[in-house]
């Protein structure tokens, strides 16, 4: 019986996500095929050409735009972001810092800040029990 992981294998948009890349900007080669799962691993151990190129210049995917802009993918939307921007781009945008940018990075800002002072109530509890032993 083989094992399951040597015959797993996903479409191409979804090995593009676990990449991080925009699928429409990978070669015809790598869209009109499937990947198995020792060929995303060897993709991400050793990236072709091509795929160092998309990392660094693009055009990014939303997820990966959000991330470079710190904001979340709602966010973009808000902002009227809604396809894939090159390096160049987003620099430029982190250049221009318009109203919505400067906007959305302070509401993720208060959205991490939110999700700490909950991670941090949750462990009190647990700190103030061993405390009362």
């Amino acid at each position: 019986m083989k094992s399951q992981q040597s015959t797993q294998t996903m479409k191409p948009a979804t090995a593009a996500k676990k990449l991080g890349v925009y699928l429409p900007a990978t070669p015809a080669s790598f869209q009109e095929g499937v990947v198995s799962r020792a060929e995303l691993n060897e993709l991400q151990a050793n990236p072709p050409e091509w795929l160092r190129e998309l990392r660094r210049n693009g055009p990014h995917p939303r997820p990966v735009v959000a991330a470079k802009l710190g904001v979340s993918i709602a966010g973009l939307a808000r902002g009227g972001v809604t396809e894939a921007l090159t390096t160049e781009q987003i620099e430029a945008l982190k250049q221009e810092q318009p109203e919505w940018l400067e906007k959305e990075r302070a509401t993720q800002a208060e959205v991490r800040k939110e999700a700490a002072r909950l991670k941090n109530l949750k462990r009190e509890p647990k700190e103030s029990d061993a405390e009362r032993r």
